[in-house]
């Protein structure tokens, strides 16, 4: 027994120097509270009889706290029944019941993260070990040659405290932040004194699996933000040139020129009103300025005679001039000539019976001047 206290002790004292820096995951880890519960079956060993017989049903119950994610502890509270028996004159003939609790301050030990450089694992293998103590009672002798409940020579009738070692491991596969499931095995060391005759150590063996409900975790503080030292700040100025367009409009004038030619039938000297050239003419003379026209009348020659044709040209003539007056063109701006038969403008003789206006003049537009120009800009910046 007092060899086992102290390997316990020993282990449990080296755990802050095997400790190292470890990895955040982002799991939840400790610190947190836990409650556990777990059944399986126990087996206190006996030299005196078969221990095969003596596998009994168990269930424990513990509340405890993990204080980092290498060392946690809890109480424990283990019991139920128990068998052990006599060897009575070399025939393994009887075996006595009774009843067990077994409390103890257990320490737990997280191999998984003790020597791993993680906060967290999806499996961990914990050492248990702590100090108790275990009360038997209830003891009741059976047989199978006796009758049932008859007195047995060395059993032990009263009730007994002793005290209790333990060292196990445990298996802890978590399911959620809230839950996990356990596997755990357990060797107790306690003087029972079962036996009149052998007072001896007994060793316990107790299996079991469980849940773990895990609770009161500790709220994540946000991280503080980083403190900035002030720093006087710099500034440089430099001199930036831009260029930019500079756009003007400057008066155009755009010299136009068209004509109009308008026939007459056989000896006509008649300006057709609804003449589309009338129309025309008019739309030029008050579209642009500085306008000229000059109507020239015509005669072919291949009738009538030079006098007759000249004559006809002229009225031609005066009567085209006379329609654009009419139609509000102001005369001082209106030239006329007449040319009879002399000249012939076209080679089709019929063509040459026709009056030719022609007109000019000066349109006004904004013609757009860009001009490439620059200008300076100091500018100030911060250089630290």
């Amino acid at each position: 027994m007092k060899k086992f206290l102290l390997m316990a002790l020993l282990f449990i004292s080296a755990v802050p120097v095997l400790a190292q820096e470890r990895e955040e995951t982002g799991h939840p880890t400790a610190p947190y509270n836990f409650i556990g519960l777990q059944g399986g079956v126990q087996n206190t060993f006996n030299n005196e009889f078969n221990n095969w017989k003596t596998f009994t049903p168990t269930a424990s119950f513990s509340i405890g706290r993990w204080f980092t994610p290498v060392i946690g502890a809890r109480l424990h509270l283990n019991g139920a029944w128990s068998k052990s028996g006599v060897n009575y004159l070399l025939a393994d003939d009887g075996h006595y019941n009774y009843n067990y609790v077994t409390p103890t301050a257990d320490v737990l030990v997280n191999l998984c993260t003790l020597f791993g450089k993680k906060d967290w694992y999806p499996v961990n293998l914990i050492f248990v070990g702590g100090l108790g103590a275990n009360y038997a009672f209830e003891n009741y002798y059976r047989s199978e040659e006796k009758a049932l409940g008859s007195t047995m020579l060395y059993a032990d009738n009263d009730n007994r405290w002793a005290f209790n070692g333990k060292v196990g491991l445990m298996l802890d596969i978590p399911i959620c932040k809230w839950l996990s499931f356990n596997l755990e095995g357990d060797l107790n060391a306690r003087y029972v004194g079962k036996s009149a005759v052998f007072n001896d150590d007994i060793l316990q063996f107790v299996g079991q699996a469980g849940l773990t409900f895990k609770f009161g975790y500790k709220k994540a503080k946000p991280a503080p933000e980083p403190v900035v030292a002030e720093v006087e700040p710099v500034y440089s100025t430099r001199i930036d040139t831009i260029w930019y367009d500079d756009v003007q409009y400057k008066d155009k004038f755009d010299g136009q020129k068209t004509e109009w030619k308008v026939y007459y039938d056989l000896r006509g000297s008649d300006f057709p009103e609804a003449a589309k050239e009338l129309k025309e003419a008019c739309d030029f003379a008050k579209k642009y300025e500085g306008v000229k026209m000059n109507v020239v009348g015509y005669a072919d020659k291949g009738t009538g005679n030079p006098k007759i044709n000249m004559e006809y040209s002229k009225l031609r003539a005066e009567k085209a001039v006379k329609a654009l007056k009419d139609a509000g063109i102001d005369g001082s701006l209106i030239s006329m000539d007449y040319k009879g038969d002399t000249v012939q403008p076209f080679a089709d003789n019929d063509k040459n019976r026709v009056v030719i206006i022609t007109a000019q003049g000066t349109e006004k537009t904004k013609e757009k001047v860009v001009t490439k120009k620059f200008r300076t800009k100091e500018v100030r910046e911060r250089v630290n």
